[in-house]
């Protein structure tokens, strides 16, 4: 099994050195976009330099860029990815930087039309995809698992089956990517 982990404030280097010994990270995600919420994490040029430098192979997601921490993370830029500030292609254009990586939230987009549109020049960019959280979504989980499969099944997807999030690790569970079949839910 892989992870995408939420950076937490506590997280200090040895912890880090930890979960980096574990070669099961595959996405950090920093949260800098987050204002008022249960996740919000405080951007710091510090810890955004440890995760780099840890990490050196791990996408980070949701990194703010300014205030020291763009360069904190010097030499990590093609490992840079987005989430909650992208809603529209514009959006994605607006961005500080070009990325390389974009987690990609189908919900968020409003419409398909929208979600496409991005999605194909994602691919267009060669912006690599992946697909996560959102547990709130409750039946529209089984549509971004499927959506996942379609469009972006190689990336390090964090949408996994239900079943996951049962009980600990066993066999039987669905592997990756999920198969791209269109049936209820879809």
């Amino acid at each position: 099994m892989e992870f995408k982990l939420d950076v937490e404030e506590d997280w200090d280097r040895p912890l880090m050195e930890r979960l980096a010994a574990l070669d099961r990270v595959r996405v950090l995600d920093l949260k800098a976009y987050y204002r008022g919420t249960s996740v919000d994490l405080a951007p710091d040029a510090d810890q955004y330099r440890a995760v780099a430098e840890v990490f050196p192979e791990v996408v980070i997601e949701d990194a703010w860029l300014e205030d020291g921490c763009r360069e904190a993370l010097d030499g990590a830029e093609d490992r840079l990815s987005f989430d909650a500030p992208v809603h529209s292609l514009a959006d994605l254009d607006a961005l500080p930087l070009a990325p390389r990586w974009l987690n990609v939230k189908p919900s968020r987009f409003g419409t398909v039309r929208r979600l496409v549109e991005c999605i194909d020049a994602c691919e267009e960019r060669g912006i690599r995809m992946y697909g996560g959280g959102q547990y709130e979504l409750g039946p529209g989980r089984l549509q971004i698992q499927r959506l996942a499969s379609l469009f972006y099944p190689d990336g390090p997807n964090d949408v996994a089956p239900s079943a996951y999030n049962e009980g600990g690790s066993r066999s039987g569970l669905p592997e990756s990517p999920l198969p791209a079949s269109v049936g209820p839910g879809l």
